[in-house]
């Protein structure tokens, strides 16, 4: 199999042998943390991300922990009602959500950082919405007209004839129509601003909005433009699940910081082409900060976990080895809570989990990223008593037949190397970005993706618009497929897990294995895109519209 910077991970892995973790950190070096196998025992990307930073890098060990408390991003209220032609004669609560420069610390003992944000906060403030009552938000871009982070002007949509800051906002996992969507190509530069409306006719779930401008979302995520959205439903609201204060997003991230408190975001060795493949930091930021800590009373907590990452998957476990509770994923509640030592993600996937604190007052927990303590709980007893427990049942998640399915599609994720193996850019279906729409369901339609990965890499694949289910992952034959073009599977089709029996929105594909999903194309007919969530692969190629045609 074709592996992204193979002779890049080989020399980093024996200078980690050679010079252990902290010492590669400390000469500049390092950009990345060695992956455990996670518990599905699968392949999995371990990709070393070998920076050549020309300023010196800090090494997060050498920090102390747990010394900032854990920013919990604010509710943001209505700025007023507005219409919207796609509601006559209905005002609207219009949220005005504006992306600006600002600095701030993400550790005590850092100097302040430069940041992009949504109302200046990085994440940006939490969105709420009720089921089928809709909004609007006005997304403003006020933000510099130079870019702080190195652009690659040779991929495409990111040329030099367009403005270096350009946003456009998705909520990613909304059923948004397609001119409220954040279509990569719709961006707007500073000083202008977009209207969108969201109709929230889904279920309750945890959803994020971030920038999708094409080219540069990358650099525009890493740089802090991205928060969370929740939708609530009365389905949800009658279960007793943990809420206010123990309700609780928790956005997970990882970056590079220079000693001088500034981001660093590696770049090639070919000062023509700094398009990197992966973007590994060695700093986990928890809503923001590093190495934050939580006070937390002895009752029951709903953690909304999303990956906000640009390339590096989390497993994560509690110390003190108590089980977390899995109650949803993407695109809201399971059928039933899961039990679960670890919860892996990859990026722009979300669980939401149950912990109950009770019995621990005066003692601290910490969440885990494999076996590095990212977050402490600190349980301090308020008095005030949680006499809820958690229901065996939550919601009813039918499982689609795939004899539903008018068509499978069937959709390779591949690279295309230069003459030194090297990667110049990811893709779908073999077709560039601009290369005509191959992917147009029919509103209303069921359809099944078999997703058939040729790389040496995991894949996180989101789809716009629609909510599916997994139906499973089987291993086929690479060189009979290089030969002929056929799938030949080499063994049966492995189930999905429970925590993946619900509904989803980003799937992860393994090498070596087609992952087939199902969904039913219900929303709005125009055009949409899917796309890895490797946020330098979506950069670079490995990104798709696809158009919804009326029923």
């Amino acid at each position: 199999m074709t592996r992204v910077n193979h002779s890049r991970r080989q020399f980093l892995r024996g200078l980690l042998d050679m010079t252990g973790v902290a010492a590669a950190a400390d000469m500049g070096l390092l950009a990345w943390s060695a992956p455990a196998m996670p518990d599905e025992g699968m392949a999995r990307m371990a990709m070393p991300q070998l920076a050549a930073p020309n300023v010196p890098l800090v090494n997060p060990v050498t920090l102390a922990r747990f010394v900032d408390p854990l920013p919990i991003p604010g509710i943001k209220k209505p700025d007023g009602q507005r219409t919207h032609p796609a509601y006559p004669g209905k005002s609207l609560p219009c949220y005005r959500m504006e992306m600006r420069a600002f600095s701030t610390a993400l550790h005590r003992d850092l100097p302040p950082t430069r940041l992009w944000g949504y109302d200046g906060s990085f994440p940006g403030p939490t969105l709420e919405a009720r089921r089928n009552e809709p909004l609007l938000v006005e997304w403003v871009n006020a933000l510099p007209q130079k870019h702080f982070l190195p652009i690659d002007h040779n991929i495409h949509g990111a040329e030099r004839s367009k403005p270096e800051v350009r946003t456009v906002a998705h909520v990613h996992g909304a059923r948004a129509p397609a001119a409220s969507d954040g279509y990569p190509e719709e961006w707007f530069a500073p000083g202008r601003s977009a209207l969108y409306h969201y109709p929230n006719g889904q279920d309750a779930a945890t959803l994020w909005y971030h920038d999708h401008a094409m080219g540069i979302t990358r650099l525009n995520i890493y740089a802090g433009l991205l928060g969370a959205y929740l939708v609530r439903d009365e389905v949800e609201a009658s279960l007793g699940l943990p809420t206010g204060e123990c309700d609780l997003p928790l956005i997970l991230c990882d970056r590079l910081i220079a000693k001088d408190g500034q981001l660093y975001y590696p770049v090639s060795d070919d000062p023509q082409a700094p398009w990197v493949s992966e973007c590994h930091g060695n700093a986990i930021l928890c809503n923001g900060k590093l190495y934050p800590f939580l006070e937390v009373e002895p009752r029951r907590y709903r953690l909304r976990l999303i990956n906000a990452a640009n390339t590096r998957y989390y497993t994560l476990s509690l110390s003190d080895g108590r089980p977390f509770q899995q109650i949803a994923s993407d695109q809201g509640l399971l059928g039933a809570p899961v039990p679960r030592q670890r919860v892996e993600l990859y990026p722009a996937e979300r669980a939401d989990v149950v912990v109950d604190f009770a019995g621990m007052d005066g003692k601290s927990i910490q969440l885990r990223q494999q076996s590095e303590a990212i977050l402490e709980f600190r349980v301090r007893d308020r008095g005030r008593r949680d006499a809820g427990a958690l229901p065996a049942r939550l919601r009813d998640v039918e499982r689609m037949a795939p004899a539903s399915a008018v068509r499978d599609r069937v959709l390779t994720l591949g690279e295309q190397d230069d003459a030194g193996g090297n990667p110049m850019m990811m893709m779908l279906g073999g077709k560039h970005w601009s290369a005509p729409i191959t992917e147009d369901p029919r509103q209303n339609s069921v359809e099944t993706w078999s997703l058939v990965n040729l790389t040496g890499d995991v894949h996180p694949i989101h789809l716009h618009l629609v909510r599916f289910q997994v139906l499973g992952r089987r291993p086929f034959d690479l060189f009979e497929w290089n030969a002929s073009k056929t799938l030949k599977y080499t063994g049966p089709a492995q189930p999905p897990p429970a925590h993946e029996m619900g509904w989803k929105d980003t799937v992860r594909a393994d090498p070596g294995f087609v992952t087939r999903i199902i969904a039913r194309f219900e929303g709005e007919p125009g055009r949409y895109v899917w796309h890895c969530h490797m946020l330098e692969h979506e950069d670079n190629e490995m990104m798709r519209p696809f158009q919804l045609l009326p029923a």
